[in-house]
């Protein structure tokens, strides 16, 4: 008898593949709760409590980039994105609305168990590091706990996506960060070697970060390797854990 682990939502209106994932799921020892519909789905997160959620982007009255949308306001819940889709254009947008990962229909179910596996221990660790309340480095100020980040004096509006990312540069100020680094951490392990995602977030970031996206002060470009959060003035509280192991970059 396989023991109960943590507790899976599914929402998707296919009721096959909700059984099938069901399935895959329960023989793997995890907890399962489905929904057929969006808004379903959306009560379930906050009345079962979830530890992830396996979400169809397309569904009828409540798509799931709306249901992704209004967990993000309320909730750092993994969330993986199943579409019929797997265009670039769309794999960015379920980023953009705060999904954790993605995957293309029909689904590997064997996969599927494999990236659940990996976002749920990533979150495990990240909840076992001890972080501070709030981190102040020069002209950035952010409030971990509430998710708020203020530049200049001046709350930004960043999406989750963007939030991780400064995150992750800020948490290592002064070092280089490689592409590979920042997408392993930002986006996963299946999304190393796809430089085009950290490029076009570091770009979204520095709209709304720098003083002049064109000369950026703040994240810095490292050629050819990656990127630099630029470290000026005092640095306080920055939490402990969350630094990536350093190496010989240039080599």
């Amino acid at each position: 008898m396989v023991s109960v682990r943590e507790k899976i939502l599914l929402v998707d209106d296919d009721s096959e593949f909700l059984g099938l994932a069901q399935t895959w799921l329960q023989s793997a020892g995890y907890s399962v709760i489905t929904a057929e519909d969006g808004k379903v789905g959306l009560r379930r997160v906050f009345s079962g409590r979830p530890h992830l959620v396996v979400l169809d982007g397309n569904m009828p009255a409540m798509d799931g980039w709306e249901v992704c949308h209004r967990i993000r306001d309320m909730s750092d819940i993994p969330v993986i994105m199943v579409t019929v889709n797997g265009e670039a254009a769309d794999r960015l947008r379920g980023f953009d609305v705060g999904a954790d990962d993605y995957m293309t229909k029909p689904i590997d179910f064997s996969e599927l168990l494999a990236r659940i596996g990996a976002i749920l221990r990533r979150c495990s660790i990240d909840m076992q590091e001890e972080v501070s309340e709030s981190f102040q480095g020069g002209e950035i100020e952010i409030d971990w706990r509430g998710r708020r980040v203020y530049v200049r004096g001046e709350m930004v509006k960043l999406s989750p996506t963007e939030f991780k990312l400064l995150s992750c540069l800020m948490k290592n100020g002064g070092w280089v960060v490689t592409h590979e680094q920042l997408l392993q951490k930002v986006w996963g392990p299946n999304y190393v070697g796809d430089k085009s995602f950290v490029k076009l977030y570091i770009r979204y970031l520095r709209q709304k970060i720098e003083e002049d996206p064109r000369k950026p002060r703040l994240i810095l470009t490292e050629r050819g390797v990656g990127y630099r959060f630029a470290v000026r003035g005092r640095q306080s509280n920055i939490p402990r854990g969350e630094h990536i192991a350093r190496t010989s970059t240039f080599s």
